[in-house]
């Protein structure tokens, strides 16, 4: 293995975990209806467990209601005991064929609330992030080890890394005081 290799190999799974920490931030509730919120819900439907997303159109007319509509419309009463079901702490009204979810204001302790999640979410990708870190300073110790870099590279290298590392951790920062801005805005 090559340093670039290492490179890559470290900076592709940091790019990866900044997509976790930012699919994760879009299913935190902030108060207005976004389609992320309920697009995974595990749904029981023709003999398995699916994810809403692929069994119903979902929308947002309107800034506080989420509109489903299920293309199998025997599918509404299940598509409605799975929204009950999951954690999101929101009502669906089953409207004929479609499903309308109104989105309450948040309440100050439940935002309070949401922001201790978001900043979890944000610590669990920082330490992800300081793992591969861990790993790619191990490799490229390795390297040094058996003789294929010098001490100098290895110096150079370990400075990329940490570069490399604050930038990811940066995002990540940057990605919850946007999201902790939107949760607690009232």
């Amino acid at each position: 293995m090559t340093v670039q290799q290492v490179l890559d190999e470290m900076e592709e799974k940091m790019m990866k975990t900044l997509e976790v920490v930012h699919r994760e931030f879009a299913t935190v509730r902030t108060g207005k209806a976004s389609t992320s919120l309920v697009e995974n819900i595990p749904v029981e439907a023709y003999g398995a467990t699916m994810r809403l997303r692929e069994l119903a159109g979902i929308s947002t007319p309107e800034p506080r209601l989420i509109v489903i509509q299920p293309w199998d419309a025997s599918l509404v009463q299940a598509v409605a005991h799975a929204i009950q079901k999951s954690d999101l702490g929101i009502n669906p009204v089953v409207d004929g064929k479609i499903i309308r979810i109104p989105i309450p204001p948040l309440d100050q302790e439940r935002r309070r609330e949401l922001d201790r999640v978001c900043k979890k979410l944000a610590e669990d990708g920082r330490i992800a992030v300081r793992n591969e870190r861990r790993h790619a300073m191990e490799q490229v110790k390795k390297l040094q080890k058996e003789g294929k870099i010098t001490e100098d590279e290895l110096r150079q290298v370990e400075k990329k890394i940490q570069e490399k590392t604050d930038e990811y951790i940066g995002e990540i920062d940057t990605t919850l005081a946007h999201k902790e801005k939107e949760i607690l805005t009232v």
